[in-house]
């Protein structure tokens, strides 16, 4: 049950995530959490880094959709001047955005990464619909209300992992 929360892989920001790395895995999907894996949970729009990355997926034809417990507003005001598709209300780590992001874009589980700032959403939903799960460290040092919450349970289990020697990764959240 505790692997559960055991992310396939850990990296510093989703721009160590390679549009050649993901192919080498036969992966043509990214299911992508927003606040704090993409941007601060505060910043209104994409960086011109973060687009230049999604434009290399894209160009590659990796396809990009965003999934976030986030609400309508801030998921919408984001994802349209973009141009990516996406789920609001998700409810991670419930199963649901995650079948519907895979079935949008017509590609199977195999073929399907989720990348995300949080254990408890983001990694546990991944490997509870059996996804190969990458987490990133977040993007911000700080975290809204409820996200706070969740940051000392993942700062557990993380401390749980290394003793156990089941994480080779060092700290770097």
């Amino acid at each position: 049950m505790i692997k559960l929360f055991l992310p396939n892989e850990y990296v510093d920001s989703v721009f160590e995530i390679t549009p050649a790395k993901l192919k080498e895995q036969g992966i043509k999907a990214i299911i992508t959490d927003l606040d704090n894996t993409l941007v601060e949970w505060d910043r209104k729009n994409a960086t011109p880094k973060l687009i230049a990355w999604l434009e290399e997926m894209q160009k590659e034809g990796i396809l990009v959709t965003i999934v976030s417990n986030n609400n309508q507003l801030r998921v919408e005001a984001f994802s349209n001047p973009i141009g990516i598709p996406f789920i609001y209300h998700a409810r991670k780590p419930m199963g649901r955005a995650f079948r519907r992001a895979i079935r949008d874009m017509n590609v199977n589980k195999d073929e399907t990464v989720v990348i995300g700032d949080q254990l408890m959403t983001d990694v546990l939903g991944g490997n509870l619909n059996k996804l190969y799960t990458i987490l990133v460290v977040p993007v911000a040092k700080t975290d809204g209300f409820f996200t706070k919450f969740n940051r000392v349970i993942e700062k557990r289990l993380l401390n749980f992992f290394k003793r156990k020697n089941m994480i080779q990764w060092e700290d770097k959240k």
